[in-house]
């Protein structure tokens, strides 16, 4: 799964972050690491860091290396693997190329609401499937965290029905299901990276973007992209990972510790979610002039349904979504 220059990095790593020979009776130190993230989920995670040591009467302490200091997400969870890092929060977007099972989660209208996905993010029937579904790699998910749904936001203007869509020029993820799904809608993918979308959006390069609110404020894409559709096409969570070495020098009373606080974490971090969401609702409107709109979900729906029509060729992720059918 490594390149070479993954595995040099954290060899690499490994010299500089292992902590030199500690008494018997000094804490457990477990490195933890992400790359840019939402103020929500950095909140969420230095809540986790602190509750372990709490739960653990400071036998396990968290290290951060926040904000990319180690690498991308992908770097990130390759030094899970290997356990230079023992905790780690990605986006379930990228795990798919680790596990297919998470492709699940790019699986266009999927979620009828945001309940209906929070049924489904806590439901262990579902999610054990896929956290587990990365052990033999190295890593399991233990957590996840939300990070709301994507819609299009446009340059010229709204998005108010399929037929606004066609053959217009529109940034995806780097992901199979994305680029087909955009297809299916009428519109033309163009897949780069999120540094590039501000640009492109102010040249004319693309005609719009799909993404949570955040983007139009964080990123500022609202200044050259002030149409913003909720169509909520997909609900993409994060995913907390944790190295299979961690939970080998964990003590099982402390990896009780450990879960409860991811647990506990997630709950603040839906909380401050959508206190943030609100807030970047009205900064967008305030200050951007973004105009905000909504439409029926059924022709998109009934666009994108050839993907389900495939499913059946993928057993296991056709299960899972059978499952998460059944629980909405």
């Amino acid at each position: 799964m490594f390149k070479r220059t993954a595995i040099t990095k954290c060899i690499l790593l490994s010299a500089v972050l292992l902590p030199c020979a500690l008494p018997a009776s000094a804490a457990t130190i477990l490195r933890l690491a992400y790359a840019e993230n939402s103020q929500p989920v950095k909140d969420a995670l230095q809540y986790l860091g602190k509750a372990v040591e709490e739960k653990t009467n400071g036998e396990v302490k968290v290290q951060f290396f926040p904000d990319g200091q180690l690498g991308g997400e992908r770097e990130l969870v390759e030094m899970t693997q290997v356990g230079v890092v023992d905790i780690t929060k990605v986006s379930s977007g990228l795990m798919e190329s680790f596990s297919p099972v998470y492709g699940v989660f790019s699986l266009p209208y999927l979620f009828e609401s945001q309940q209906s996905f929070y049924k489904v993010m806590e439901d262990p029937t579902i999610m054990n499937t896929v956290y587990q579904s990365t052990e033999h790699l190295g890593f399991t998910g233990v957590g996840w965290y939300d990070s709301g749904a994507r819609s299009f936001y446009m340059s010229e203007k709204p998005v108010q029905s399929l037929a606004d869509l066609k053959g217009k020029k529109i940034r995806v993820m780097q992901s199979e299901t994305s680029i087909r799904t955009m297809k299916l809608l009428g519109a033309s993918p163009i897949a780069m990276g999120q540094s590039e979308v501000y640009t492109s959006l102010q040249q004319g390069i693309i005609d719009g973007a799909e993404n949570n609110e955040f983007a139009l404020t964080i990123a500022r894409h609202g200044e050259v992209a002030p149409y913003y559709t909720y169509d909520e096409h997909t609900r993409i969570p994060d995913i907390v990972l944790m190295s299979n070495m961690t939970k080998k020098k964990l003590t099982p009373t402390q990896l009780q510790a450990l879960e409860e606080a991811v647990k506990e974490s997630t709950e603040l971090e839906k909380a401050k979610w959508a206190d943030e969401m609100n807030k970047t609702r009205q900064l967008a409107e305030s200050e951007f002039g973004v105009k905000f709109f909504h439409v029926d979900h059924a022709e998109f729906k009934q666009a994108v349904q050839p993907i389900y029509d495939d499913l059946q060729s993928k057993p296991e992720l056709y299960s899972l979504y059978q499952k998460i059918n059944q629980i909405q």
